[in-house]
C-alpha cells in the first residue's frame, strides 16, 4: 500500500497569470505521478486554494484534476489550512466535498476528534490550521483520548509549524510544541511550513512535504520547484519533486555602483533565458542615483522571450537614505521616527512639514487596509479610491 502527501498547494497564489498557471500544473502533475504510482490515497495537508473564496475558473480547474484521481479510485483526503479556512464558514472545500471529489477528515463531535477509515483499513484524523496559529487553541481544548486509543495504521493531518522543528526564518515567531499532537500515530503528515522535513517521531514519521509549487521569490531561489512526499506502509518514503520550468537565479551586488552599470552587469550575466523564469535579487547601496534609474524596461525587452522576469531589490538601497537609523521601541514610534527625519525632502504643493506628516500617516493608515472577506479586488480597490478622494480632501480635483 501506498500513499501521497501534499500540502501547500495554494491553487491561486500568484498575482502573475503565468505564475498561477504553473501552480495549477504542478498540482496536476503531481496528481499524474500519484495515479501512475498507483497510491492508493492522497492526502492534502491544507491550503488547497491561497484563499477561502478562488475564483471560479481556478474551482473548475482543481476540480476537473481533482476528478482524474477519482476516476482511478484514488481518494483525497484533505484539513483546511490557514489560507483556505474561513471563520465564516463560507470555504470552497465544502463546495469540493460535497461533489464526493474530497473528504475533510477535520471532524469534530463532542468535543472528540472522529477517525475516517479508508478503504485500505488506514484510519486518519486531522486538525485544521487557522491564520496566525490560532489552531493552538483548538489543540487545547479538545480531547484526544479515543483516537490515541484507536488501533490499526494511523494518520494524523495537520497544519502548523512546530517549535521543535521551525526554520530558521520562523525563530522569532511562537509556535506549538510536538508534545501538543496526539500520540500513538503513524504518520504525522504536516503543511503550513514551506519546507521540506521529515523526521522520526514516536512509533512513526513526522512529515512536511514542501510547498507544491513555491509560493514566493525566496522559495523559487531556494527550492526551484515543487514537492510531495510518496509513503509505503513501512514508512519508507519517497520526496518527488516537480520540475516544471528552469529557474535562473542571480544575485547582483549594487555596492558602490551606478543604476547603469547595474543594467549592464544584468544584461551580460543572463543568458541562454529562453521560457526559464529568471530572477533578480539585486542588493547594497547606490553608489548614486535611484533605484527607479536601473533601466528595468530594456532589461525585461531584452529578456522578453525568458517564462517571466521576477526581481526583488527589498535590500537595495540609495546614499540619501544610507542614515536611516532604526532604534528599539514599538512599531508606531519608529515608523514617525523615519517619517520625520526625511520630511521635506520632495516637495509636495508647498505643504509645510506638520501637514506633510499628518497626510503621511493618513495615507499609511489607508494602504494598510485589507481586503474583506469574500471582497472581490474591483469592489476593494474602489472603496480604497474613495477612502482617498475623502481623507486627502480630492473631491474637487478627481470630481
Amino acid at each position: 500500500m501506498k500513499f501521497a502527501h501534499l500540502a501547500d498547494c495554494h491553487i491561486g497564489g500568484w498575482r502573475e497569470q503565468n505564475l498561477r498557471d504553473l501552480g495549477l500544473k504542478s498540482f496536476e502533475k503531481a496528481i499524474d505521478i500519484c495515479i501512475t504510482n498507483h497510491t492508493a490515497f492522497i492526502l492534502i495537508s491544507g491550503d488547497l486554494f491561497n484563499t477561502a473564496l478562488p475564483q471560479i475558473e481556478l474551482i473548475k480547474e482543481t476540480a476537473r484534476i481533482l476528478r482524474k484521481a477519482k476516476e482511478h479510485n484514488i481518494d483525497i483526503y484533505i484539513i483546511p489550512g490557514s489560507h483556505d479556512f474561513s471563520n465564516s464558514g463560507k470555504t470552497m472545500l465544502d463546495v469540493l466535498e460535497n461533489s464526493g471529489l474530497v473528504e475533510n477528515v477535520f471532524k469534530v463531535k463532542e468535543n472528540k476528534l472522529i477517525i475516517t477509515e479508508d478503504k485500505t483499513g488506514v484510519k486518519l484524523a486531522g486538525m485544521l490550521g487557522r491564520k496566525g496559529s490560532l489552531e493552538k487553541k483548538d489543540y487545547e481544548n479538545l480531547d484526544f483520548k479515543d483516537i490515541e486509543e484507536e488501533k490499526g495504521f494511523k494518520i494524523f493531518m495537520f497544519h502548523t509549524a512546530l517549535e521543535e522543528f521551525k526554520p530558521s526564518d520562523l525563530d522569532k515567531v511562537d509556535c506549538m510544541n510536538t508534545n501538543e499532537l496526539p500520540k500513538t500515530f503513524n504518520y504525522y503528515a504536516g503543511g503550513h511550513v514551506h519546507y521540506r522535513f521529515e523526521t522520526n517521531f514516536g512509533k512513526g514519521k513526522l512529515v512536511f512535504p514542501g510547498a507544491l509549487f513555491p509560493n514566493n521569490f525566496k522559495e523559487l531561489e531556494e527550492f526551484r520547484n515543487g514537492s510531495f512526499y510518496l509513503v509505503d506502509d513501512k514508512l519508507n518514503t519517497e520526496l518527488v519533486e516537480i520540475p516544471i520550468k528552469e529557474v535562473l537565479s542571480y544575485h547582483i551586488n549594487a555596492n558602490d555602483k551606478i543604476p547603469n552599470q547595474i543594467t549592464d552587469e544584468i544584461l551580460n550575466k543572463v543568458n541562454d533565458f529562453n521560457d526559464k523564469i529568471v530572477l533578480l535579487r539585486i542588493e547594497g547601496t547606490l553608489k548614486s542615483g535611484k533605484t527607479s534609474d536601473i533601466d528595468f524596461k530594456l532589461i525585461n525587452e531584452k529578456l522578453k522571450d525568458s517564462y517571466i522576469v521576477l526581481r526583488n531589490t527589498n535590500k537595495l538601497e540609495t546614499k540619501s537614505f544610507e542614515e536611516v537609523e532604526i532604534k528599539k521601541g514599538n512599531v508606531e514610534d519608529i515608523e514617525e521616527n523615519i517619517v520625520k527625519e526625511h520630511l521635506g525632502q520632495i516637495e509636495v504643493n508647498n505643504l509645510t512639514k506638520e501637514q506633510e506628516q499628518k497626510m503621511i500617516k493618513i495615507l499609511m493608515e489607508l494602504l494598510n487596509a485589507e481586503k474583506e472577506e469574500g471582497e472581490k479586488n474591483y469592489d476593494f480597490e474602489d472603496r480604497l479610491y474613495k477612502s482617498f478622494i475623502e481623507e486627502l480632501k480630492l473631491k474637487e480635483a478627481f470630481g
